[in-house]
């Protein structure tokens, strides 16, 4: 079957996946779609798979391994080197995240590397590898960034080769708003999503604008209930702010703490344990499904809809930013292009010209009476 198709990687509604192009053939199309996950994609006029390691072997593409499998691979060659970007990450305080994705994207040059020395690589040599990244790969702009960040912190902080990157060009970041709910349906979703630490967790990530990091991080003791004040501690950048805490969620919140009664962070798991992003993320989805809301958004969509909705209310930018703990009022900056407090009062000019030909009519109806 494998010699009619013509399968190349690519990307579909931003899923990987591989695409199988082929001639008519209807005994062809009933076994493609006998395979698990096959889909026809109208806009590309072919059959698509999951870009999964079982079809990608049986297409004959190179498996791309993720993770602990990558770290699995890596030559003892380089392992020294692997061990090396790890150390100076921690002792320059690297976030725990930081330290995940350099990692994991370093290890994958490795990988690729098999047996030969990561040190002996020039900007030359590096610059075919960002290229098989690109055109073999197809990695993303931002994962293609997190690459280059990660091989450059190497050969740059820990080998100490100043300038070395210079040579390598750096792809376009694309231009993104923020995805936002509307205050309708942000209602909506509190009031399908029934059980209580669930329903508090996802009104104080709106009512306070919180990263779902910062959400599963909230300690009791960071709650000031007489101040109505809530300190998010340590977040992104390593900066503590402190954040207004909702007068309308404060009855709801001592209703939880008596049902659930933590005991150190505010959320927790069924065994005690710190609540995991994941876990909010997916209580997030549940209740985007439940409450019928067809958008392709996660758990940070309610900081993103936060920050618009005081915006549209006529806060200060500045405030928000503060709120949301910026470090440049650029990136609040970009909730302004997501407003609608000053573009729904503009005037497409075709209802402009419509508004013109209404009243023209009535005049001429008027005149003829």
């Amino acid at each position: 079957m494998e010699n009619k198709i013509k399968c190349e990687l690519g990307k579909h509604k931003d899923k990987a996946v591989i695409f199988m192009r082929f001639d008519y053939d209807a005994a062809l199309i009933k076994e493609v779609k006998k395979m698990v996950g096959a889909k026809w994609s109208q806009s590309e006029k072919a059959w698509y798979v999951p870009d999964t390691p079982t079809y990608r072997k049986q297409f004959g593409f190179e498996i791309s391994l993720v993770g602990k499998e990558v770290i699995a691979h890596i030559s003892e060659v380089n392992l020294l080197a692997f061990n090396k970007l790890i150390e100076t990450l921690q002792l320059k305080a690297y976030s725990p995240n930081t330290i995940k994705t350099y990692r994991n994207e370093f290890a994958q040059l490795l990988y690729v590397l098999k047996d030969k020395n990561v040190d002996e690589l020039d900007a030359t040599r590096l610059r075919s590898y960002f290229l098989y990244c690109v055109n073999t790969l197809q990695l993303s702009e931002n994962t293609l960034h997190s690459r280059i960040n990660a091989v450059k912190f190497y050969f740059e902080q820990v080998l100490k080769r100043e300038k070395f990157f210079f040579e390598i060009p750096r792809p376009k970041k694309p231009s993104l708003l923020p995805k936002v709910i509307s205050v309708q349906d942000i209602k909506k979703l509190f009031e399908v999503t029934e059980n209580l630490k669930h329903n508090t967790m996802l009104k104080l990530c709106y009512g306070m604008g919180l990263r779902v990091s910062e959400i599963v991080n909230l300690k009791i003791t960071d709650i000031d209930s007489g101040r109505m004040q809530v300190l998010v501690e340590q977040s992104k950048g390593k900066k503590d702010r402190y954040v207004n805490l909702p007068e309308s969620i404060l009855e709801q919140l001592r209703a939880y703490f008596k049902e659930y009664k933590p005991k150190k962070y505010l959320f927790e798991g069924q065994y005690g344990d710190q609540y995991s992003s994941r876990s909010a993320q997916q209580v997030f989805k549940d209740a985007m499904e439940k409450a019928k809301i067809n958008k392709k958004i996660g758990i940070h969509g309610l900081r993103h809809s936060f920050a618009t909705h005081l915006l549209e209310a006529g806060t200060d930018v500045k405030f928000i930013q503060e709120l949301l703990g910026h470090s440049d009022i650029k990136t609040t900056m970009l909730y302004t292009h997501v407003s609608q407090k000053n573009i729904q009062k503009i005037q497409s000019p075709l209802d402009k010209i419509n508004d013109n030909y209404k009243k023209d009519n009535h005049k001429k109806d008027e005149g003829a009476k």
